[in-house]
């Protein structure tokens, strides 16, 4: 008794502080019907006639009504002990017996809204207002306008362009007309990505409002996400989408692609720039963390604001405390994760300990497909690296393994390492090994790394100057010292070429470093190339960095990676990857002597992958 107790008081505080009222107040009627604890009103009882007479013999815990006193929703309420679904069925009988459509199940803790005439019941984090409920009910998209809507390879284009197939410049196919698609930054999508939404379109069919696409790297997850956006908007399944990243840089860098792909149709807005009239968007953009800070997502937010809600990186997007935001809107459910959960099935549990990487990404990835319906371990849609590379989308790697005895002699140590999250969604793997960070900081180990890497790095197709890299570093203070190193490096053999700006330290201690990412992907990172007047390449050649350019960073003509610290996390390795894996066209116009514009153009076909710590074996 004292177990069921509990719950009915936290039930009664939930509800009181979603506006409902237990009695007659200056904000209105008596709204929740408790019975035989409060008077009903002859209105009432006309309003239900003998379907009232049937139930008040009954157990009916709570009978919440509308604003004219008739049943709208149900709850159920059980002691702390039973889980809440147990009395899915005693309270559909009710709510069908009473004429309501909608059921709350609750045990105090655990709580699931269920509209009875579709669906199943989802988990909410609040109970929904008076008001929030009747919002729900007179939103009634139609499922099958969406999984009979077509979409067809120029879905996005034709919000870009919708006259496109009318310009003389368009040569009837996709293959012949590249350099108008080139020149106009078309977007169409590709046959995987066709199918990816067709899967979705199918499960829809079916029911179901929670999907997860599993797609490699490089494979044009954002551009898959504003088909769907484009699809459940234009057919009307939804008024407005949240789309949630983990890091400030990829907030930035969706705004742009949504914009870029799908305006003037739809607007998107960026939450921390419109945080007053952010309901003017149909997609809004956020990190996770803007929305946990100071519980943002319950003060300024109710659950029915968003009717489709996309994670991307959802394994890390949605882990932990993070979830309670997802599960706290209502609405379809799309997850994006580039991490296979096949990448971590020869993970033994009952051998990993409990803060080793393998182990936490496990949980995750088990976590992130229970979390999106796929239990049994199938996506929704599954695209890899291999079928990408198969199928001539993406490139693998060129492995330079650059051990070196004194790399080989740390990973034989007893070091270990532990995730630790920074701030700004950086990921710090820690060292506790005595002497492993004495030896990774010598400045003949860091000179050995940076001496390889400058020999062997792959140039520029059109400049030969050193293509464009990422570093990854132990630490900031790692970072610092790589940076120093490289730029001497650069002096010593491009004299006056750099002056300092070949490689910059980007990490969270660094001022403007979100800006500096964005920056080297819009090649302008410390102005442009000096090798080549009117060459599209920034003249900073290395990002030097921990943690803040791996997931959802996108820059296409990456041509080199070094992994100068072990990798212990699969995910991270993954990713790190995956910057590299996407294919690009690099090119330069120029005026010849007849002053004709000519246009010298090569093809990404490889980029470089330097191991130091045997990461890939």
């Amino acid at each position: 008794m004292k177990n069921e107790a509990h719950a009915r008081i936290k039930i009664n505080q939930l509800l009181m502080e979603a506006g409902w009222r237990f009695f007659d107040n200056e904000q209105g009627r008596a709204n929740i019907l408790l019975e035989n604890h409060v008077r009903i009103t002859q209105q009432a009882m006309d309003a239900w006639g003998n379907d009232y007479e049937q139930t008040k013999n009954g157990s009916l815990d709570f009978l919440l009504v509308d604003s004219d006193n008739k049943p709208i929703c149900v709850l159920e309420a059980k002691k702390e002990s039973l889980h809440p679904l147990v009395a899915k069925e005693q309270a559909r009988k009710y709510a069908k017996t009473v004429g309501a459509r909608y059921v709350m199940l609750s045990n105090g803790i655990v709580h699931y809204l269920w509209d009875t005439t579709k669906g199943n019941p989802k988990p909410i984090y609040k109970f929904p207002s008076a008001e929030e409920i009747g919002a729900i009910k007179n939103w009634d998209p139609d499922r099958n306008a969406l999984v009979n809507e077509d979409v067809a390879d120029d879905y996005i284009v034709k919000v870009q362009m919708p006259d496109f197939a009318e310009k003389p410049e368009w040569r009837g196919s996709i293959e012949a007309s590249k350099d108008f698609i080139w020149a106009n930054g078309l977007r169409f999508l590709r046959d995987y990505q066709l199918n990816a939404i067709r899967a979705l379109q199918a499960e829809v069919g079916e029911g179901k409002d929670r999907f997860l696409f599993e797609m490699a790297t490089g494979t044009g997850k954002t551009l898959t996400s504003a088909a769907v956006i484009r699809l459940f908007l234009r057919t009307q399944n939804a008024r407005r989408v949240l789309f949630l990243v983990d890091r400030l840089e990829l907030e930035d860098q969706a705004w742009k692609a949504f914009s870029a792909y799908l305006k003037p149709d739809y607007d998107t807005f960026i939450y921390k720039e419109h945080k007053s009239d952010w309901r003017k968007c149909e997609i809004m953009v956020t990190t996770i963390q803007s929305l946990m800070h100071n519980d943002k997502y319950r003060n300024d937010f109710a659950p029915t604001d968003f009717d489709l809600l996309i994670s991307d990186e959802s394994h890390r997007s949605i882990s932990g405390n993070a979830r309670a935001v997802f599960e706290y809107f209502h609405g379809y459910k799309l997850g994006l994760t580039a991490t296979p959960k096949d990448y971590l099935k020869g993970v033994d549990p009952d051998k990993v300990r409990e803060n080793d990487p393998r182990e936490i990404e496990r949980r995750m990835l088990r976590d992130t497909y229970a979390t999106f319906g796929c239990e049994g371990g199938d996506p929704t849609f599954r695209y890899s690296l291999i079928d990408g590379v198969k199928d001539g989308h993406l490139i693998n790697p060129k492995v330079l393994d650059a051990r070196t005895e004194i790399t080989t002699q740390l990973l034989s140590d007893e070091g270990y390492a532990v995730v630790v999250p920074l701030e700004e969604g950086e990921v710090s793997e820690s060292f506790v090994h005595r002497d492993f960070e004495k030896k990774f900081y010598s400045e003949k180990t860091n000179g050995i790394f940076c001496q390889t890497f400058m020999e062997n790095a792959l140039p520029d197709p059109i400049t030969n100057e050193i293509g464009k890299t990422i570093v990854f570093a132990v630490s900031q203070n790692h970072a610092r010292k790589l940076t120093e190193h490289l730029n001497e490096l650069a002096e010593q053999l491009f004299p006056g070429k750099y002056n300092s700006d070949f490689a910059v330290q980007v990490t969270s201690q660094v001022g403007d470093a979100q800006q500096m990412t964005i920056n080297f992907t819009n090649n302008n990172l410390s102005g442009k190339t000096t090798w080549l007047e009117g060459y599209k390449s920034c003249k900073t050649r290395v990002c030097v960095t921990v943690g803040m350019m791996t997931t959802g960073y996108d820059c296409p003509d990456l041509l080199n990676i070094c992994m100068m610290r072990p990798i212990f996390s699969p995910a991270d390795f993954v990713q790190i990857k995956g910057r590299g894996t996407r294919k690009n066209t690099f090119e330069y116009k120029f005026k010849n002597e007849l002053n004709e514009e000519e246009i010298i153009r090569h093809d990404k076909a490889v980029f470089k992958l330097f191991d130091f710590f045997a990461n890939c074996e």
